[in-house]
């Protein structure tokens, strides 16, 4: 199983918003708002590397509101 960490930040006022987005994509495990220089943590997770490269951050990356995201690979 590959596992990757994303730290978003959003437009004001879209936190809630595009939480819910989050969740409705296959592949993501879990999103929250949170507290902090981010506005939402999410974990992504799918069989392989390239089902989440390919597939899942294209997919958030495409949500409307989003205006940075760092990512965090799970070595182990």
């Amino acid at each position: 199983m590959a596992r990757v960490y994303i730290l978003v930040n959003v437009m004001p006022g879209k936190d809630r918003t595009i939480r819910d987005a989050l969740r409705k994509i296959k592949g993501v495990a879990a999103a929250d708002v949170i507290t902090g220089h981010y506005d939402i943590a999410a974990v992504l997770e799918s069989d392989n590397m390239g089902g989440i490269f390919d597939n899942i951050l294209k997919k958030v990356r495409a949500i409307k509101g989003i205006t940075r995201t760092e990512t965090f690979v799970a070595v182990e």
